[in-house]
């Protein structure tokens, strides 16, 4: 079961639907928030964080691709697309708006449950990591990183960098990998320079909070950056 703990917010504008989600999710342990449109969900969002947002495309006003887009724009938070349509185009669609999941209406209410309860726990797991002697941990409602047991404030671009790296332990990414991941786009004139400026950032208020951890990100010559996990 998923702890009672996690949170998810739902968004469908069909009640129905919004109460066959919320009870799939619920008997997987889940507390969950309903919304019937975009709007209501996003002033949620605002307020607090959940562990997991479902999310119908189809929605009056702001669409459910561009909720989603905006939601990954600011916070590392999952997201699963649900849909009526099982086209390759919208499939397409929610992956360039970042989503992590996809479900495609009719689906059996348990399997959703579980692909959701897979989707948390994956995302968990992706926020920690010992390196440098040192566990790291991301905390997506505040953008910190927790260093030891030291807090470190980020900028959204430091956090998203980190965040990048804590998902690929020991594996090198270069500029357009990195750019993609957290951006959704190529490389760009200045770009690199940016990636550079923060990393050295970054590093500099690790190392200022716990000396040693900012060797934890190694640079690759030439090519980009890696996170060098403890085996």
């Amino acid at each position: 079961m998923t702890a009672p703990s996690s949170l998810a917010f739902v968004v469908d504008d069909e009640p129905a639907m919004l109460d066959i989600v919320t009870f799939a999710l619920e008997t997987q342990g889940f507390t969950t928030e309903s919304f019937r449109s975009a709007e209501a969900a996003w002033s949620a969002l605002e307020r607090s964080r959940p562990d997991l947002v479902v999310l119908d495309i189809m929605l009056p006003g702001i669409s459910g691709i561009s909720l989603c887009q905006r939601i990954k724009s600011r916070w590392d938070v999952p997201v699963m697309l649900v849909t009526a349509k099982g086209e390759v185009s919208d499939r397409i669609a929610g992956l360039e708006a970042e989503a992590d999941d996809y479900v495609a209406k009719p689906f059996h209410p348990r399997e959703l449950a579980l692909r959701a309860q897979r989707l948390v726990r994956r995302t968990d797991s992706s926020r920690v990591v010992v390196a440098a002697g040192v566990r790291l941990e991301l905390d997506p409602a505040s953008h910190d990183v927790i260093v030891g047991t030291e807090r470190v404030s980020l900028t959204n671009t430091e956090y998203k960098l980190l965040a990048a790296l804590i998902a690929h332990p020991n594996s090198p990414l270069d500029f357009s990998q990195l750019l993609l991941m957290c951006w959704g786009e190529y490389d760009r004139h200045g770009d690199r320079e940016m990636i550079k400026a923060a990393i050295y950032r970054m590093r500099h208020k690790l190392e200022a909070t716990v000396p040693g951890s900012a060797a934890a990100i190694e640079s690759v010559r030439g090519t980009g950056y890696l996170l060098r996990a403890d085996r």
